[in-house]
């Protein structure tokens, strides 16, 4: 028998509308939307539901959406719809979707969550500001390519690879200026590059600063060991069991590059061959498809499909 393991998505798979369904249809969702509005202030839900999607797209608004959103998905599907008594065996997310994956795996609290991807989002923003930036994404090439290139545009600025995403995907990030080379450089080699839409260069040292902040917080925040493994997105290993460790892999993330790739490869090398997306979008699903395209997989990304 094969083995199950839950993805989450990350930030960039916001979409307006998202978990209006499930917040009308079921009353543990409409919970979960209804207290981060209280945590935060603010009416999350609505800017979920009604946009703008400029407001919705902000990285201090779009990282909290879309955990929240994930988490709401998350409780129809376990209490209500397909995922009702069935064994999950692992857990991992994209980037901001670690935290999704730890609070399933029971190690980080539903409340600290919201105040986490919130304030997460705030301090990236803020590097940002104070670092023009960019992301720029690479199709075609290999890693050894990739890095080479990246050394050749540092010339004209910081910059370092930061998501393998799949194979022939790589995203790097840094200065405008390094990124602008870089992309150039992409296509004269028979590449593909294109300029992401993002705020600034995560997954890179010039998110320093907002590391520092994280680091902060994560010291408040109470940890608990998982309860099922949980692939850590800049080792492609498991979380250990630690709080000191956790925190420490989770601040980490915010300067070095994501192995997401490495991840899977790990999930699939112990056996789990059985993938739930849960969250807006279907991104990993593609990015399955470009590493193992005979593991089974579904989406919970709407109030139908969380029901089953």
């Amino acid at each position: 028998m094969g083995k199950r393991a839950l993805l989450f998505p990350g930030q960039g798979a916001q979409a307006v509308g998202m978990g209006r369904d499930v917040y009308e249809a079921f009353p543990v969702a409409r919970e979960r939307f209804d207290r981060a509005d209280e945590i935060l202030g603010f009416g999350l839900s609505k800017v979920c539901f009604d946009g703008p999607a400029d407001v919705l797209a902000a990285t201090d608004v779009s990282q909290p959406a879309i955990f929240v959103t994930s988490v709401a998905l998350t409780e129809v599907w376990r209490s209500e719809g397909a995922g009702r008594g069935l064994e999950t065996g692992a857990a991992a997310g994209l980037s901001l979707g670690e935290y999704t994956a730890l609070w399933a795996a029971g190690s980080l609290g539903f409340e600290d969550g919201v105040r986490l991807t919130r304030r997460r989002g705030e301090l990236m923003q803020a590097a940002a500001d104070a670092n023009p930036s960019t992301m720029v994404s690479i199709m075609g090439l290999d890693e050894d390519q990739v890095k080479n290139i990246c050394d050749r545009a540092s010339e004209a600025g910081i910059i370092s690879p930061a998501n393998f995403n799949c194979p022939g995907q790589i995203v790097v990030s840094g200065t405008k200026a390094a990124c602008a080379r870089a992309l150039d450089m992409a296509e004269a080699e028979g590449g593909r590059a294109v300029e992401l839409a993002v705020a600034g260069a995560f997954h890179s040292p010039l998110m320093a600063g907002a590391a520092e902040g994280l680091a902060d917080e994560l010291e408040r925040t109470s940890l608990a060991a998982p309860r099922m493994p949980v692939a850590a997105n800049v080792t492609g290993e498991y979380h250990g069991t630690e709080a000191a460790e956790i925190r420490s892999l989770l601040v980490r993330q915010l300067t070095e590059c994501t192995l997401w790739q490495k991840s899977m490869e790990r999930l699939l090398a112990d056996g789990y061959d059985e993938f739930v997306e849960i969250g807006p979008g279907r991104v990993l699903r593609g990015l399955m498809k470009r590493i193992e395209r005979k593991a089974a997989f579904s989406n919970v990304s709407d109030a139908s499909s969380a029901a089953g």
